[in-house]
């Protein structure tokens, strides 16, 4: 049997403590997990018990010091919960913090990504993230806010909704898109064009 890998990367956001709830799912589903956290992400979530749940270290960092060794390719990315500053920063390609690499390297590479936000309606009502979601969902990532994934809460309000954070919907876009399209390696002779 084939194992898939997939890749939750931890925002510092109020759902993040419960994100071992994700990690079952996605083991009920078939799925290895692997953890990476931004850097206030790390704040919020319990690392020696996700590294117990899921088997594999929580990473937060390159690890400059140690070797490196050529892992697998994840099967599947997802970003949940996500944030206004981590959503902006992966669509304008700001790339300063290991969590932000992984996920901008599995866009180029075209590995099925999804996105769960947890932002609030000021935030959300914002143009520069209405751009960074059209832009993310231009190359092909799906970004759950709306109905069915996300719907942003009024300011002041976010406590409220961590219990109803829709983590399965995060879930089913990941297995919906590791399905339907195997992550390829971009040819660099191609021009590339957003699905």
């Amino acid at each position: 049997m084939t194992t898939r890998t997939l890749c939750v990367i931890v925002c510092g956001a109020g759902p993040a403590p419960d994100v071992g709830t994700l990690v079952d799912l996605a083991h009920t589903d078939g799925w290895t997990v692997r953890i990476v956290a931004t850097p206030a992400g790390l704040d919020f979530i319990n690392t020696a018990a996700l590294e117990q749940q899921t088997g594999t270290p929580v990473r937060s960092d390159y690890r400059p010091r140690q070797p490196r060794t050529r892992r697998s390719r994840d099967d599947a990315v997802l970003i949940a919960p996500a944030t206004y500053n981590t959503i902006n920063k992966l669509a304008l390609g700001i790339n300063d913090t290991y969590a932000l690499n992984v996920a901008a390297e599995a866009i180029g590479r075209r590995t099925p990504t999804a996105i769960l936000p947890f932002v609030n309606q000021a935030l959300a009502a914002r143009q520069p993230f209405q751009h960074a979601v059209e832009a993310l969902r231009g190359e092909g990532v799906t970004v759950l806010l709306g109905p069915g994934g996300f719907i942003p809460h009024p300011p002041g309000t976010g406590d409220e909704q961590i219990a109803r954070f829709p983590w399965h919907a995060g879930l089913a876009a990941v297995q919906q898109r590791s399905t339907a399209t195997p992550a390829t390696e971009p040819d660099p002779e191609r021009p590339q064009h957003p699905n």
